[in-house]
This record gives C-alpha cells, structure tokens and sequence, in this order.
C-alpha cells in the first residue's frame, strides 16, 4: 500500500513540476503585453452634430462611447455585477466560490451559471480567441492575476463595461442603450438597465431587437439576481417585470441630417484617413436642429402631396404566396427586406383584397387592415377592369403609412414612394454658416445630393439678377415695359418668340410687376435692352459660373445650370446688402479627448471687400423681391406665414421640369426645389408656385418664429422718383434707360408704384 501511495505523490509531484515548468517556460513567454487594457485605446466613431448638439450621424465599424466609470448609473452596474460577477470586488480574479455554484447549477439541471470572472472576460476579450483548450485557459488565468494586478477593481469594470460586445454593433453598455432604447446610459430605466446587463451572454442571438422574448426571460433573472444581492426591492423587481419596453428600430440619431453627415465625413476623411472612424472624432456643424427637423419634414410632405396629387402607380412588385403558412411567411420576409421601409412609407405584402378591405403583413410580421379613406388613394387599383400589372391582388408589394387620429387609433392608408425628388437649403445670409440642408427625399434609396450636385435650369429665379443688372444701366422699378410678345414689335422675334406662362399679356406694365408677375416677355425685353454681354458678365458677382449659362436672349428665362447651393448663395447678396457669402458647414472638429483640432470662426459680416454690388442696388434688388412675395406669385408666403419682411421669387422652367423658389427674411435665406431626376415634366398645371413654395414656407415658419420683422435702412445714394427708388445719378432723366411699347418708354413720372 505505501509503495503505491510513494507511486502516486510522485507521479504528482511530477505531474506538477512537468505543468509549472510548462507554464514558465513555454505559457508565460508567449504571454501577450498588458498595453490594451494599462493604455485603452477604444475604437470610438466620428460623430457628427448639429450647433446645439443634436446627433446628426456616426460612423465607424463599431458603435461605442466612453463612459468612465463614475459616469456609469448605479443601476446599470448593479444590474451588470448581480448577473456576471456578485462577487467582482471581494475575489481577486478568479472565484472559486463561484466556479463551484456554476458547476452545482449544471449538476442540478438549473439555470447554466458562467464561472468566468468580468476580470477574466476582460482577459478574453482583449487578448484571446474563443480555442477550448488548456493552453489557452491558463493563458486566461495568468493573464486575469496579471490585470488585477496591474489595474483597480473600478478600472477593470470600466473596461469591461466600455468594450463589450452587445449586438448589432454596439460595443459598451452606452452605445447599446443608444441602439436598443434610444437613450442614453443615465435615462435608462431599472427593467431596460436589466434587459442591457443580460445581453452578454449571447449577443447576436439574444437581444432586444432581435429575439426580444429570450432577451425578456434573461431580464426576469437579472432582475431576480438584483433582489438576491440586495441592489433592489422585490417590489422593485415586480414593477420593472412589468414595464413595457420599447425597443427602437434601426440607428437613431437625434435629427435627420444624412446628406450632411455624408458631406462632413468626406471633409473628415480627407484630412485624417482611417482615424476618421476610430478615434472618437467629433464633429459641430452649423446646423440648427429645429430648422433641420422642419426641412427634413417638409420636403417629405409635399413630395409626397405632389405624388398624391398626380395618381396611384401600381404595386411596386408582386409575388406568389404559397399554401403553407411557414412558407408563405419566408417568401413575404424575403421579398419584403428587397424593399426595405422608407422612414414612415412601410413596405408590405397583400394577402386579402376587396373593394371594401386590404389586409396587408409588414417585415414585423404586424398584421394591418385598409379600409374606407385609407383605400381612397388607390381606389382605381381595386376596380374589377384594373390591369394586370396595376390591380392590388393577394402578393401584391404595396406601400402603407399609419396616421394616428384623434381616436388614438392606428389608421392605415395606401401610399406609395414618390419618383420626384426635392431638396432645401438654408444659409445665414450674413456669415454664409448652413442652418439646414436636405438633398433629396431620401438619402438612402438615393445618395445624390441634390442640394451641392444638381445642375438645373433656374427658370424665373434667376429674373432678379438680370434685373439687378439692368439697374445698373439707368432701368428703376417704376420703368414701364411692354408685355405684349416680341413678335407684335420687332421682327427679330420671328426666329424666337418667348410666351408669359399664363398665356396673358398686359401692354405697358411696370418694372417691378413684371417680376412680381414673372413675365416672360418683359424680362427678355430687359435683357434685350441691356445686352446679353452685360447681364452675363454681371452673374459671377453672384457666384453663378458664366459658362454655364447661354449667350442669348433665352438668358432671361433661366435657361443656364445652377445649383441650389449656387442660388441660395447668390439670393443671400440682396439678404445682407450686397456682400458675397461662402457656404459652410463645420463649425468645430474635437477629438476622442475633447482637444480642439479646428474651429472656423464666423467671417465678419459685411467686409466691404466681400462687397459685390452697390448697397443702392441690393436695396432696390430687393425692394422689388418684397413685392413679389406681397402681390406676385409668391404672395402665399406673406399669407401664410403672416408676416411683411419675406422677399424672394419663384421659378419655373419650360413644361415645368424645375419648381423652384428662393426667398430670405431677415438673416435666413433659403432656396427649394422639386424636379425629376430623369428630367420630365411636372405637370401642365404645376409651378415654383405649387411645388417650392410650399417647402420653403414650411420650414421658414420654424427658421422665423419669435424673430420680429426686419426693416432695412435705405442706403445713401438713391431717392424717390415719382412713386419709386432710382439712383441719384438717373433722377434728371436724361441718361434714364426706358423702354416704351416700341423700345422707347415713357417717362419715369408715369409710374404708378409706390415707394417701397
């Protein structure tokens, strides 16, 4: 017996030696060093904000914040600790204790309980690979003694905590609450706190978003755990169960900015390549939120009403839905992810139809129902005579939204994705900083900005330049012209003879009602008068490109290229008196520590060497766009957004391709659009009027609240001639430049406009 007793502690003490030699001489070598964890180097994202701090976008590989630890709630802590580690600040990396209940649970068929440590979590995480084997286990074990040795028990925790991995990219409990709840880590709840602290045991699988039940049962035994340690109440407990969580689909960002984000990241990465996306970068912009909340908004709902206005299209798709329920189910959520939901527009399958009712699934599995007002829209589509390819049928892939009426219940109506397209921008018209900017309908089916990128025609809105010009060569706005057509007074016309868009012509009309009116007629007689070369060499003071607008008469009508960035630049010369502003947009550029690396100071205003044109021209300039948005065919704006210091002009190109409106009041100047971007015709029926109008109001009545009505001083230089402004050099008459019903006009005291 003591022979084979001698045998068996010498067989261990072998055993011993043989596994502390190969821990020292072949495990603790390849040891990796501790500079990941004693010199945390998180991959943070650039973020991007508007000037009061509203998250406009992210981007990076991964979804992470630095929280240090006594910014982290108690709750979350406490919620973490109860379920991964109750012991965490009493063991010293390993705990025996709780290896031991993890290995009783296991026998007991309960509850499956982790023996791994946060601090040998830590230890995986940053340093190992996923391998079973028993190198890599006392790997982990001397690794865990090494950073408890090295680091505070708080240190460790912040690690962990900050690093991670929670599903769907988001790495830290601070980025998950953003992914999951919205939220940030110290507005969550105890019961959204205890769903988070549940989620590492299985994070791809088992999160809110994606299988909310498991990740509700894990919840219940966090929530248990938490009373066990004594962190909360059972009455606590029991009404944390019963909260009801809401989980939050897709990124949220606190306004919607994407063809900002994207412009700014493109500025970022120019300049700091790969680090743009991990090193925590931060990035203000000049962009106020509200004013960018209601552009967002508003060009999606008149987009949508002009789509409205012009008819049903169909279904977008169809497909065949099998008999059987499981394979029905996997054909509606294969075809409903190829179209994708469209913000508020949601994608969905038909699967029962009459004229009285659509039942319809979304990519949720959300059963919906149609009916009544909610049909209306494609009432032609139900019809029993309705074409194969137009007919709403069981299949049928069709677009619903959700309106929430008085009865706080849900209504459903059939819509459908808009083809046009419409953008807006906002600049302050005195320093050039963007306040808000949208680039299309949507950033995600289209990534072109239309704002910085679409040449369009400017169709009238480019009126107020060639008139700007032509005060210049003696014309005031109480110049009568005659608008009758080129052709009943000249024979140069025969080879072209431009039409006012509504077909009406009014014989010798002012100066200043003409581009009120927006006609045609005249504005080509002014530009005849003045001469092509004039005008033309007079837009870069604007910042217009020369080349891209034609030497000929047609000039008048809008027929160059500008973009909407161009435009609203050009109209903030006549905002601010005459000064050249150059758009931007980053206002500030920290990193991952809060160090400034750039910030861009506000030009000052009214530099005379950014001076363009004469402060008597901006005046009278503008004195005449006040009158269009008074009388003229912007006059809904007065109306509607009730107030008398709005000036601007719409424009609408031939067979109304392009609607467009440019306006400013006060320091905000802002130009919309609408248009296909396949060009085609908008409507017979259709102008700027009707179509850009409409956005630029919305938004302005947001830009505008609270800000009193501004009066502009009248520059020296220029007096009232009869009922009008006119330079001081012209008031003699003599070298006054009139055009009359056969190209010699009356004289100025027969104009019958007042002073504005």
């Amino acid at each position: 017996m003591k022979k084979w007793i001698t045998i068996v502690i010498s067989a261990s003490v072998t055993v011993l030696l043989s596994t502390i030699a190969y821990v020292y001489l072949v495990v603790v070598p390849d040891l990796p060093t501790l500079e990941a964890v004693t010199d945390y180097q998180p991959k943070i994202p650039l973020r991007i904000y508007t000037a009061d701090n509203a998250l406009i976008g992210e981007f990076g590989e991964e979804h992470r914040d630095f929280v240090p630890i006594k910014q982290i709630p108690a709750v979350m802590k406490n919620a973490l600790l109860s379920i991964e580690d109750a012991r965490f600040y009493e063991h010293g990396g390993i705990s025996f204790i709780g290896a031991g209940r993890a290995i009783l649970a296991d026998l007991r068929g309960g509850f499956h309980q982790g023996a791994s440590t946060i601090t040998m979590q830590v230890a995986r995480n940053f340093f190992l690979t996923n391998e079973k084997s028993i190198p890599r286990k006392l790997k982990e074990i001397l690794l865990t003694y090494r950073i408890e040795d090295a680091l505070s028990k708080d240190q460790i925790l912040e690690l962990y905590m900050n690093q991670i991995f929670l599903g769907k990219r988001s790495h830290g409990f601070s980025a998950a609450a953003r992914t999951y709840f919205g939220k940030s880590l110290d507005q969550l709840s105890l019961a959204e706190a205890a769903m988070l602290a549940g989620v590492p045991q299985n994070p791809v699988r088992h999160n809110p978003a994606v299988n909310f039940e498991k990740t509700k049962q894990r919840q219940l035994l966090v929530l248990k755990s938490m009373v066990r340690n004594g962190f909360i109440t059972e009455a606590q407990m029991e009404a944390a169960a019963k909260e009801d969580i809401k989980v939050v689909k897709g990124q949220q960002f606190d306004t919607q900015g994407d063809y900002i984000a994207e412009m700014v990241r493109q500025s970022i990465f120019a300049q700091y390549k790969e680090d743009t996306y991990t090193k925590g970068i931060k990035v203000y912009t000049t962009i106020n939120k509200a004013e960018q909340d209601a552009a967002y908004d508003a060009v999606r709902r008149n987009v949508m009403t002009y789509d409205q206005r012009h008819g049903y299209r169909g279904p977008e798709t169809f497909v065949e839905l099998p008999a059987d329920e499981d394979e029905r189910d996997d054909v509606m959520d294969q075809i409903l992810r190829k179209y994708p939901d469209n913000d508020k527009l949601l994608s969905a399958v038909v699967t029962q139809v009459s004229t009285k009712i659509i039942k319809a699934e979304l990519l949720s599995g959300e059963s919906v129902e149609i009916t009544g007002e909610g049909l209306r829209f494609a009432a032609a589509a139900l019809a029993d005579k309705a074409k194969a390819g137009f007919k709403i049928r069981p299949g049928a892939v069709i677009r619903v939204i959700q309106d929430n009426k008085k009865d706080n219940k849900k209504h459903w109506s059939i819509t459908q994705l808009p083809e046009v397209e419409g953008a807006f921008v906002a600049l302050n018209a005195e320093d050039g900083s963007f306040r808000a900017m949208v680039g299309g309908f949507d950033f995600n089916r289209k990534k072109f900005n239309h704002v910085t990128s679409a040449w369009r025609q400017p169709g009238s809105s480019i009126k107020p330049f060639i008139y700007s010009a032509a005060l210049e060569k003696g014309f005031y706005p109480g110049t009568l012209i005659n608008d009758v057509q080129l052709s009943a007074t000249s024979e140069d016309a025969l080879r072209w003879d431009p039409r006012n868009d509504d077909g009406k012509y009014d014989g010798p009309v002012s100066m200043r009602t003409a581009l009120a009116q927006s006609k045609n007629v005249v504005s080509v007689r002014i530009l005849k008068s003045i001469g092509v070369d004039t005008a033309r060499n007079w837009l870069p003071r604007f910042g217009f490109d020369k080349d891209k607008h034609q030497p000929n008469l047609t000039m008048a009508l809008g027929t160059g290229s500008v973009t909407p960035l161009q435009l609203v630049s050009a109209y903030a010369v006549f905002a601010n008196g005459g000064y050249a502003v150059s758009p931007w947009l980053i206002r500030k550029v920290v990193d991952g520590k809060g160090k400034v690396l750039f910030e861009n100071k506000p030009p000052a205003v009214a530099q005379e060497e950014a001076r363009v044109i004469d402060a008597r021209n901006a005046y009278i300039t503008d004195s005449m766009l006040r009158e269009v948005v008074r009388s003229g065919t912007g006059a809904s704006a007065s109306v509607k957004l009730g107030r008398h210091d709005l000036a601007g002009k719409t424009g609408t190109t031939s067979d109304a391709v392009d609607g467009w409106f440019a306006g400013y009041a006060g320091n905000v100047v802002a130009v919309a659009w609408m248009g296909y971007d396949d060009p085609k015709s908008l409507g017979g029926r259709e102008f700027g009027s009707t179509l850009a109008l409409p956005i630029w109001i919305d938004t302005m009545r947001v830009a505008l609240a609270g800000k009193p009505e501004g009066q502009r001083a009248v520059p020296e230089g220029i007096s009232n001639a009869d009922g009008d402004w006119m330079f001081n050099e012209f008031l003699n008459g003599a070298s006054v430049r009139t055009l009359d019903i056969t190209e010699s006009p009356p004289p100025p005291a027969q104009a019958p406009v007042p002073a504005q």
